[in-house]
């Protein structure tokens, strides 16, 4: 019997109809769309978009994984947020063209990450004619200001280990692949990224692993966490 991912999206074919833009549309107005698109494939460590760009392209992820980074004027780095298959990025731009250039950059972590490019003036001609999914081009909108701001109210409300369990519940739920002993989490973030998606010093959590490791609610192997008891993180993660 086949075992299936958390977060994974049925293979019609192409992930791209299963995005918040195309899930509602019937396939043949989907790939109308689709027919348009411009698609690329990276490298590990390449740039999607660049942080100071001036495009009005949208992306959508069809293989693969991404991270968007932003980067201070003295150079420092910042991970923002981490996306996969079947996600949406750099969608800004497309929807409010004069509010600047892009404030991120995105940066693929997975060999062979599949992205297609979509311009402003063709996704909204095509909204034109079908104006039910901008409803749901909303609710993707709407869902990301919720996410920012309960990251926000975690870091006043929650302590290190609250919002590191909170961050590996996240990525098991998105990223995660089950096996026997548990549920394995490829991650793939240098100690100082992870820290970063917390919200804390690469020490703060690094002493809560090694917590929760003693714990016995996970264990690390490289750049990999398994999650052997979900349950103490979820509690964990609402004190």
């Amino acid at each position: 019997m086949a075992v299936h991912k958390p977060n994974e999206i049925p293979d019609d074919g192409n992930a791209l109809r299963q995005t918040a833009l195309f899930k509602q549309v019937p396939r043949q107005d989907a790939d109308q769309l689709l027919d348009t698109m411009h698609e690329s494939i990276y490298a590990k460590g390449s740039t999607v978009f660049r942080q100071g760009d001036t495009d009005h392209r949208m992306y959508l992820l069809e293989e693969g994984r991404v991270k968007l980074v932003r980067q201070s004027p003295d150079r420092r780095i910042q991970l923002l947020s981490i996306h996969g298959r079947g996600e949406i990025l750099g969608e800004i731009p497309v929807f409010d063209p004069s509010g600047g250039p892009r404030t991120a950059s995105a940066v693929v972590m997975v060999n062979k990450t599949k992205v297609a490019a979509l311009d402003h003036d063709t996704l909204f001609d095509w909204l034109n004619q079908h104006p039910k999914v901008a409803v749901d081009m909303l609710q993707v909108l709407a869902h990301r200001l919720r996410t920012d701001n309960e990251r926000i109210s975690d870091l006043v409300f929650l302590d290190v280990p609250a919002r590191l369990a909170k961050t590996l519940l996240d990525l098991a739920t998105r990223f995660g692949e089950p096996f026997e002993q548990g549920l394995m989490v490829p991650y793939d973030l240098t100690q100082e990224e992870l820290a970063q998606l917390v919200g804390a010093s690469r020490e703060t959590v690094n002493k809560a692993l090694m917590d929760f490791s003693n714990r016995g609610w996970i264990s690390r192997k490289g750049r990999t966490i398994i999650i052997f008891q979900p349950g103490p993180l979820i509690r964990r993660s609402r004190m």
